[in-house]
């Protein structure tokens, strides 16, 4: 007669337990995809926030790549004296604080992209230095004479730069 109970209790329990287990198996597949919607939506959310804020950090690493390319830096930072390490020293002076004016805009910018623009900082004041030690150059103008005629044969640093950056911003969109 115990067999007859325990087995009728096993008859009657079992389904119960498949039907609670394929329940659990449902509801928690259930919280995970909403879960995942939730994390979706604010996702969404923040980067309606965030584009245009990220699109302005784009803009002004932008400028900061044109203001530091030889170029356009040699026209606007004119030399104080006649001595070409002082020049070479306020042009890298001029460099440095337009990147620590920018500082900020890395939190916006893909780890790879501010690895980009340090990377073509670091290559401008190099191509500054390296032209600044060579024996033909004797004075500021001179400086900048061989620098603008190095951008003749080969391209600047910031040029490399700014195609980084606009690859990122195709990434964006």
């Amino acid at each position: 007669m115990q067999e007859m109970d325990i087995s009728q209790i096993i008859f009657y329990v079992l389904p119960a337990v498949i039907v609670g287990i394929i329940s659990f198996y449902f509801f928690s597949n259930y919280m995970t995809n909403e879960e995942n919607r939730r994390i979706y939506e604010l996702k969404r959310e923040n980067s309606k926030n965030a584009l245009p804020q990220r699109l302005q950090a784009l803009e002004r690493m932008t400028l900061f790549l044109e203001r530091i390319h030889p170029g356009s830096l040699l026209i606007r930072v004119k030399p104080i004296g006649n001595n070409k390490h002082d020049y070479e020293n306020l042009l890298i002076r001029n460099i440095e604080q337009e990147f620590e004016h920018n500082l900020a805009q890395q939190i916006y910018v893909s780890e790879k992209c501010w690895g980009a623009i340090k990377a073509t900082k670091n290559a401008t004041i190099s191509l500054i230095r390296q032209t600044n030690m060579s024996e033909k150059v004797d004075s500021p103008d001179k400086l900048r004479e061989m620098i603008l005629s190095d951008l003749v044969d080969k391209k600047a640093p910031s040029e490399t730069g700014l195609a980084f950056l606009k690859n990122e911003v195709r990434e964006i969109w």
